[in-house]
């Protein structure tokens, strides 16, 4: 056989033999195990359970261990809560990650904004949120400015985030009520990294 071929040959093999499958399926009262992907590269199969107010999200598909992340983001008016695992082996995303959310206060607080002139309204902290959050949306020419409480899970995948400056600024402070000032900031797509996540794993 020739050299070329063998070696064409050999690279597909391999390629096919690291490439895993997974279920993948998305809805809002569950989804099921009926459809298989076969997931690029490297990633990995995700499976995610978003509750947004308490109505609460299911997907599966491939993702990238990174974006396993599981916590909370508590700015007040509104809260959302996920829990994503990932795994590596074939079809290993079955089941749905441990429900790791909690309503009970703990002790912190932080400020919210409940309209466009008011930021310092105190908010109590829920479950594992023991960080508080600043963070301002730019779309265009128009900037929306956000508090609240949020995982330290979170503020850790926000200072690995290489979203661009100018589209959002997020910035995590530790200490009750630390986001009444300006504070450093980290890069992040914070309020659409749920969605970003759930568009990366279909």
């Amino acid at each position: 056989m020739d050299l070329k071929i063998f070696i064409v040959l050999f690279c597909a093999l391999f390629t096919g033999g690291n490439s895993l499958q997974c279920y993948k399926c998305s809805g809002i009262m569950g989804c099921g195990q009926s459809n298989v992907t076969t997931c690029p590269g490297t990633a990995a199969c995700a499976a995610t359970v978003q509750s947004i107010d308490g109505l609460k999200m299911q997907s599966k598909g491939c993702g990238v261990t990174e974006s396993c992340i599981s916590g909370s983001v508590n700015l007040g008016v509104t809260r959302t809560v996920t829990s994503t695992q990932c795994c590596t082996t074939d079809l290993c995303n079955n089941k749905d990650p441990p429900d790791s959310s909690s309503n009970s206060p703990n002790g912190k607080q932080c400020y919210y904004c409940n309209d466009d002139t008011s930021c310092f309204n105190k908010l109590n902290c829920l479950g594992d949120e023991d960080r508080c959050l600043t963070e301002t949306v730019t779309v265009g020419s128009v900037s929306v400015t956000v508090k609240g409480c949020v995982s330290k899970s979170i503020c850790d995948a926000a200072s690995q985030s290489q979203a661009p400056e100018d589209y959002t600024r997020l910035s995590c402070c530790q200490g009750n009520l630390c986001n009444g000032a300006k504070s450093v900031t980290q890069n992040l797509l914070f309020l659409l990294w749920p969605l970003f996540f759930f568009i990366l794993i279909h």
